[in-house]
């Protein structure tokens, strides 16, 4: 396989790809040999631990990685069907490197990895990926020694007793809460997580499908989250939760079926972590809503904003010594969670903060709801370069704006702003506006978008 080939599979965080064409059993063996090596001298521990999502292809590519690894001479826990969270655990506790085999909220066609260091430590272009993909590339030999052993251990229990240990919901009000799993793996760690709780939970999709036969495991897209607010509303029920492919994301529906801004649930989550650990550091990426740095400061810790994606993130908390983290794609960080994201422990920090009171979700999350925001609207553009240097170029110099390039190009006032990004992997610009009121919000908007066209 050629460097041009592997370019489009090793993505920013992750490796993903088709499967077959581009994510085969070949290339899991000699990913799974490269991994080994680059272990080797990373001198990480010589056990790796993999786990795989219900994508009836994550099997197979499981093993062939597995043997990959073991030709190395390193040794394999195999912990079988997991979700992406649960990996991430398994890699906390034992202490060793991983492997997740899933392609997220992907379609079915595809297939990926996501890799990390012992105490679950993210993986990325700029941490090891490259180098990773380069071994692919070229070629890593097998050494003249031992083959590594591989070995099975069921982590789902320990997986459910650590995160019901991090948040307090023994003492709870009865809740009827609506799950849809979109047929991914919180089909598989969901009932064991609720029936630890006071809760009568209503199953949506939860047979494990990698086909997805009902929706995409994407909640980040509204149409995928429309059979849930129906349920919510039919069943009469205190919250929904959604989950993606790999249930490392989760998003809230409230009590009236209504969305709730993935910003929204970083604010109360935040909240509640300053309550146990006052005047700490909050980690907020800069897509999120600016009420959270707001309600961070107003309730004593330290506000920091971060580039998007998981391996900025998880890097900053480790640096910063964070105690949580946000971002505006629903995924949420915790550092009793090795800095790891979990949607299932997010979903319990809100299952607790509504439990725990008589007040209704939407009643709940008013004071974390200060601005209105437009939603990320993806713009297909030739050159995206040259666009970013003409949009900052209209607004710099003007009285009241402010203008940064931590990711991409953010341009503030007081009462709005707007972060354009370009994709990493597509010819797309990515906006996000949010102002103080709603025809602000659309005026902004209007605004950059007259550029683009």
């Amino acid at each position: 396989m050629s460097g041009n080939s592997t370019s489009s599979i090793f993505k920013a965080y992750d490796i993903r790809g088709l499967v077959d064409t581009e994510i085969s059993p070949d290339f899991a063996f000699r990913t799974g040999l490269g991994f080994a090596r680059f272990l080797e001298i990373e001198r990480e521990p010589g056990t790796v631990v993999i786990g795989e999502d219900m994508r009836p292809s994550s099997p197979l590519l499981a093993e062939a990685f597995s043997a990959g690894v073991t030709s190395n001479g390193m040794d394999v826990v195999r912990i079988g069907l997991a979700s992406t969270d649960m990996l991430y655990f398994a890699s906390g506790k034992l202490n060793m490197p991983g492997a997740m085999f899933t392609a997220s909220h992907n379609p079915a066609q595809y297939n990926g990895i996501k890799l990390c260091k012992s105490g679950a430590r993210p993986i990325g272009k700029e941490s090891g990926l490259l180098a990773i993909e380069r071994f692919v590339t070229d070629g890593s030999p097998i050494p003249m020694r031992s083959v590594g052993q591989e070995s099975n251990r069921d982590l789902l229990d320990e997986y459910v007793d650590h995160l019901v240990s991090l948040v307090d919901v023994g003492s709870i009000r009865r809740l009827k809460i609506v799950v849809d799993a979109g047929n991914g793996m919180a089909g598989f760690t969901a009932r064991p997580v609720f029936d630890r709780l006071n809760v009568d939970l209503i199953e949506m999709y939860f047979e494990l499908d990698g086909t997805f036969p009902n929706h995409e495991a994407n909640p980040l897209d509204t149409k995928n989250v429309r059979d849930l607010q129906k349920a919510v509303k039919k069943h009469n029920a205190d919250i929904g939760l959604a989950f993606d492919g790999d249930a490392d994301r989760c998003f809230l529906i409230d009590e009236n079926g209504e969305v709730v801004n993935p910003s929204t649930l970083t604010g109360l989550i935040a909240e509640r972590e300053l309550i146990r650990h006052p005047k700490s550091t909050i980690i907020y990426n800069l897509i999120s809503s600016r009420a959270v740095a707001e309600i961070v400061e107003e309730r004593g810790g330290t506000a920091v904003r971060s580039r998007v994606g998981h391996s900025y993130i998880k890097k900053l908390m480790a640096d910063t010594k964070a105690v949580f983290g946000g971002e505006h794609s629903g995924h949420f960080y915790f550092r009793d969670f090795w800095c790891a994201d979990s949607g299932m422990l997010a979903a319990l920090h809100a299952v607790a903060a509504l439990g725990n009171q008589p007040k209704p979700l939407s009643k709940i999350l008013k004071n974390y709801q200060r601005y209105f925001s437009s939603g990320e609207i993806n713009s297909t553009v030739a050159d995206a370069a040259a666009l970013l240097v003409a949009i900052e170029s209209s607004y710099a110099g003007k009285e009241s704006i402010t203008i940064d390039h931590l990711d991409g190009l953010t341009v503030s006032s007081e009462n709005w702003w707007f972060n354009l990004r370009a994709s990493n992997t597509e010819p797309l610009l990515r906006l996000n506006v949010e102002a103080r009121t709603q025809a602000r919000l659309a005026r902004v908007t209007k605004e950059v978008l007259n550029h683009l066209m």
